[in-house]
């Protein structure tokens, strides 16, 4: 069983890489990020919204999500994005490190450095950085089993974070939970993890605040 679940697991982690470098050279055929733009940067979450020009009902709305995405990867496209001196960049990352066994310590240490990055490159951009959402374990998917308080101490890690450094932190965790709970809403999932359309809906709604300042 050992060597069956190494076999997978190294399947799963170049079919990942060939998936990330294919959406690389994707973003690469398209037009050049300005400064009229707004960047949605991140994970699965990201991407799946689709066209967040149509969600927002926004114009120059660009997405840049990459499913299975992790802080890893975002680091390393994230000058990419910068040199376009955006006029926003809306940043959300670190459910896949969380599932995946990272601290929320160890990456709170890692979403600092992409967020220095970002204000180093391109200072005059507007920086929001989103909680990562809730999970829901009852759905019985194993790789979210004991995350839900793992999700939360992250998320509290970051938006102190963020507050001691001046950064627009948008709390979707407290939005997407049952209430007196940390678990991710039925109704807004599909799987306890990936989004469900009203999901997207009530983020959508939750964004607009911030799309139009």
């Amino acid at each position: 069983m050992t060597l069956l679940a190494l076999v997978w697991l190294t399947l799963a982690a170049s079919a990942q890489a060939n998936f990330y470098n294919e959406k690389l050279a994707e973003f690469a055929k398209m037009r050049p990020i300005d400064s009229t733009d707004v960047v949605m940067l991140g994970d699965d979450f990201i991407e799946y919204a689709g066209d967040w020009n149509v969600l927002l009902r926004a114009r120059h709305i660009r997405n840049r999500g990459i499913a299975g995405d992790n802080i890893e990867g975002v680091a390393r496209r994230v000058s990419a994005i910068t040199r376009g001196k955006p006029k926003a960049i809306f940043l959300m990352v670190g459910a896949h490190d969380l599932l995946d066994g990272k601290t929320p310590a160890d990456l709170l240490r890692q979403y600092e450095d992409v967020v220095q990055l970002i204000r180093r490159q391109t200072p005059k951009t507007k920086l929001f950085v989103e909680s990562v959402l809730p999970v829901n374990e009852t759905f019985g998917r194993e790789d979210l089993k004991d995350k839900t308080n793992v999700v939360a101490q992250f998320n509290r890690l970051l938006r102190h974070y963020c507050e001691r450094n001046g950064i627009t932190y948008i709390n979707l965790f407290r939005t997407f939970v049952r209430h007196g709970t940390y678990e991710l809403r039925r109704e807004l999932t599909q799987d306890g993890f990936a989004l469900s359309p009203f999901g997207y809906k009530l983020w959508g709604f939750a964004l607009k605040q911030y799309i139009t300042e």
